[in-house]
């Protein structure tokens, strides 16, 4: 069988978001999540200026779709990104990956509700077992001599709600970009407008009395790493993710970027040296089987 371009970008994307969740910890907890983010949102910003300078893509999007995907920018990725590297922050990105995963039923249930997306009994059924996957795949890792990226710094409750937080965040911002992403707009110019416009308000932000303070001057080391997750998680992921949803169901979609935590498992493993619990493996084999249902719908 062969799959939908569409649905293979979006298993592209949760893998660029797993490799980015395994990397971000260290240059996260170095930083703070609002300038590790605005970090990478500025050095994506360029490379995306002179991908679509030298694609010529601009011609492709009017003022009215550009304010859509800049709103969407504004939610999923300052609001969305900054809070889930907040959680990634305090609670390590299996936990955090856990609670983030919940924007896929979100999507689906506001997709449903809002740009009325019917979505078969099968579809359905597969979202539900991906997301119980995930979450057992995650939650099941064993916690005896835990690494540093296990370790919970801080209180839980704050941490789970961004988490929360963050899945909601993720889950408007695929919602309100859909109908544009529909009409067959240039991704990477739907990205430079959604990470342009989240890099300007944070840039705003950063000048503001009361925003937070970096927490240490970036060694050559952090900034690195926070480049090399940028490349990959939002120059990449990104615009994948983008380009999925000019095709498929804003659900169907949000479900299959958030395998990433089923992802992370094995680069958890070689990065850490813990191997992942017979649950976990359960946990990943469930989601696989919920892929399953969806693709064969």
């Amino acid at each position: 069988m062969t799959l939908p371009l569409h649905e293979l970008a979006a298993l592209g994307t949760a893998t660029c978001w797993a490799t980015t969740g395994l990397f971000a910890a260290d240059a996260v907890r170095a930083l703070g999540p609002f300038y590790f983010n605005l970090i990478r949102q500025i050095f994506v910003t360029v490379l995306l200026l002179l991908i679509v300078w030298a694609t010529s893509a601009w011609g492709s999007l009017d003022l009215h779709q550009a304010l859509i995907l800049a709103a969407s920018g504004v939610i999923g990725i300052l609001i969305g990104d900054t809070f889930n590297f907040a959680a990634v922050g305090r609670m390590g990105p299996r936990r955090a990956g856990a609670i983030f995963a919940l924007n896929a039923p979100m999507a689906a249930i506001l997709g449903w509700a809002v740009l009325g997306e019917a979505l078969p009994l099968q579809a359905v059924l597969g979202i539900a077992l991906t997301a119980a996957g995930v979450a057992l795949a995650i939650l099941g890792r064993p916690r005896s001599n835990a690494h540093r990226f296990e370790t919970l710094q801080g209180r839980f409750l704050i941490g789970a709600g961004f988490a929360l937080l963050a899945a909601l965040g993720q889950a408007l911002g695929s919602l309100i970009a859909r109908p544009v992403m529909a009409t067959g707009i240039d991704p990477y110019l739907a990205s430079l407008f959604r990470v342009g416009a989240s890099g300007m308000v944070m840039g705003v932000l950063a000048g503001l009395p009361l925003a937070p303070k970096p927490l240490a001057r970036p060694s050559p080391h952090i900034l690195l790493l926070t480049a090399g997750t940028a490349v990959i998680g939002l120059l990449i992921g990104m615009t994948l993710f983008l380009y999925a949803l000019q095709g498929g169901k804003t659900g169907i979609i949000a479900t299959l970027s958030a395998t990433s935590p089923v992802i992370i498992l094995p680069l958890l493993w070689l990065r850490t040296g813990q191997r992942p619990s017979g649950l976990s493996w359960c946990g990943a084999l469930l989601a696989v089987a919920g892929l399953a249902l969806i693709f064969l719908r």
